[in-house]
């Protein structure tokens, strides 16, 4: 059974900058690369970032365009999010959820396959 294990989370001044990580385990003759990978926050149900299936295309949020970047490394089955220039209304539990396409973002809370997030709380 496929099971995902956020973690990177924290508390971190407004501006700074966080890593999160979701590392995939229990793939049954697949692996993170046969998989659409996205990230949203577990409060507000809004997806913010999501990467295709071998990674050829991504999405983001308007919310948060241009500060955080989702990327993957497939040796690891491992995907990451980097925060960057974070602000007060980022704070919230991050969860990241594998799915089969990256069509929108909205989908992402129904992926099939999600962890149980990480949080992440910005502070002035």
């Amino acid at each position: 059974q496929l099971q995902i294990v956020e973690s990177g989370g924290g508390l971190v001044q407004t501006g700074g900058s966080l890593r999160l990580s979701c590392a995939a385990s229990g793939f049954s003759g697949e692996s993170l690369d046969d998989y659409a990978i996205g990230w949203f926050r577990q409060g507000s149900r809004d997806g913010v970032a999501c990467m295709s299936r071998r990674g050829t295309s991504t999405k983001y949020s308007e919310s948060v365009k241009g500060r955080f970047s989702i990327s993957r490394d497939i040796a690891r089955n491992t995907a990451f999010l980097q925060m960057n220039n974070l602000k007060s209304d980022d704070s919230d539990t991050y969860v990241c959820a594998l799915g089969r396409a990256c069509m929108s973002l909205l989908l992402i809370p129904k992926y099939e396959h999600q962890g149980f997030g990480t949080q992440v709380t910005v502070v002035s």
